[in-house]
């Protein structure tokens, strides 16, 4: 019993830095997160149940969009970067010439697309103006914000990430508050402009911070092209299949339910941020580990397995803890919306289970085993979504989800073990 002592302080020594991490990396996360739904909760109540549902339809289409602004770039950047410092100039230039180039071409579709499906303001002008700012800001703008945090990240900069993702929230919330409790702004189109202002001045700050880690060398990695894609794909599927319940029930169901449907999606994705800080440290050091083979990243993955199924089932519990009183914060107009959290409080379990085969695969650079999952799973799941939303709306949108989740979960662990398993076989053979 004496001699286990000393074996467990070694233990607890080699865990304590991760578990300081997370402590900083998912205070963070968690202050933004709260930050993020301080400034749903304004835009809901100032926008009006109208102006909102049209906010929400914008949303969900540039949340689409903005996955697929600079084509996967982003993610190539902290790999290459977590791996080899000096590639720093290299991918900073191929992330802004890409973003640059796609960004120009998303906002010129949108601004052709958006107006013949929605209207901002009944006169032709501001309807324009308001749409173009609107794009900007939430697809190249915000592309470029989160770009700072994963450079941060790829430096091993965790303190400054953890900034870089409080700042962004606070500023929003600062922004919201300013523009709807100050200038009393009630409309979308209003909104636009104040939003394009708020999230230009982080631009431009966050640029003036990044400064020190060096100017970027403007030219396209090639190699990296295939990569981003097949990174990029992923998420525009996955971001395809979280925006189409809100299309379909957009088509379907009353306003109500759409606003109240929207809250609710915003606060489950704002809970994954729990996960996510455990999974942003982690991926620089499956990144390191996965040069000697994808096996080597079993045994972080192992350990780090049950902590975040713990984290997804404490972030559950509290999301259904809190449903109820969600109405006191939102308003009583959104009287879908206690059922809608409740019933959904229990996905993060899920994202927990599956984000850490996810993200192993990732990080050593299986981007092509990590597309099929994500895209089968999430262009099925919205064909899925689409015909049980038309056909029991809304209980079949929320069913649905469920089903794609656990799908998600054991295609990831199967296909990881596969590549573990063939890794260390050949890992094994002489050479």
């Amino acid at each position: 019993m004496i001699r286990s002592v000393p074996l467990r302080l070694a233990a607890l020594r080699r865990h304590l830095p991760l578990g300081l991490s997370y402590i900083a990396s998912s205070g963070s996360l968690v202050a933004a997160s709260a930050a993020q739904l301080v400034t749903f909760a304004i835009l809901a109540r100032a926008l009006g149940s109208s102006e909102f549902g049209r906010f929400v339809q914008l949303a969900a289409l540039t949340n689409v969009a903005v996955h697929v602004c600079g084509i996967g770039a982003s993610d190539c950047l902290l790999r290459r970067v977590s791996q080899n410092r000096a590639m720093y100039p290299a991918m900073l230039g191929h992330n802004l010439i890409l973003t640059g180039a796609t960004g120009v071409l998303l906002v010129a579709l949108g601004l052709v697309a958006v107006p013949y499906w929605i209207t901002i303001s009944p006169d032709p002008a501001t309807n324009l103006g308001a749409t173009a700012l609107f794009l900007v800001t939430n697809i190249v703008l915000v592309r470029l914000i989160l770009l700072a945090e994963l450079i941060f990240l790829g430096h091993s900069r965790f303190a400054s990430a953890n900034r870089a993702v409080v700042g962004y929230a606070v500023a929003r919330t600062l922004t919201a508050i300013v523009a709807c409790l100050v200038f009393s702004t009630a409309s979308l189109a209003q909104w636009a402009a104040w939003q394009f202002a708020g999230n230009l001045l982080v631009v431009v700050a966050y640029a003036w911070w990044l400064r020190r880690l060096g100017r970027p060398r403007l030219a396209i990695v090639r190699e990296e092209i295939r990569l981003g894609l097949y990174f990029c794909s992923q998420f525009v599927a996955r971001s395809v299949r979280q925006n189409a319940d809100l299309f379909m029930l957009g088509l379907v169901a009353s306003i109500e339910v759409v606003g109240s449907y929207g809250v609710a999606r915003r606060i489950l994705d704002s809970s994954y941020l729990t996960i996510d800080a455990l999974n942003r440290i982690a991926f620089p050091r499956f990144a390191k580990t996965s040069l000697d083979g994808i096996h080597a990243t079993m045994p972080g993955a192992r350990r780090l397995l049950p902590l975040a199924l713990a984290l997804g089932l404490a972030t559950s519990a509290g999301l259904f803890v809190i449903s109820g009183y969600l109405p006191l914060i939102f308003g009583r107009d959104y009287t879908s919306l206690t059922r809608f959290v409740g019933i959904l409080a229990w996905l993060p379990l899920f994202i927990a289970a599956s984000s850490v085969a996810m993200d192993v695969l990732g990080a050593s650079s299986h981007q092509a085993e990590r597309a099929v999952i994500v895209n089968a799973t999430n262009l099925g799941g919205s064909l899925l979504i689409a015909w049980w939303s038309w056909w029991l709306p809304p209980n079949g949108t929320l069913a649905a989800l469920y089903v794609i989740e656990a799908c998600t979960v054991a295609a990831a662990w199967l296909i990881l073990f596969r590549l573990v398993r063939r890794s260390a076989t050949r890992k094994m053979q002489p050479a």
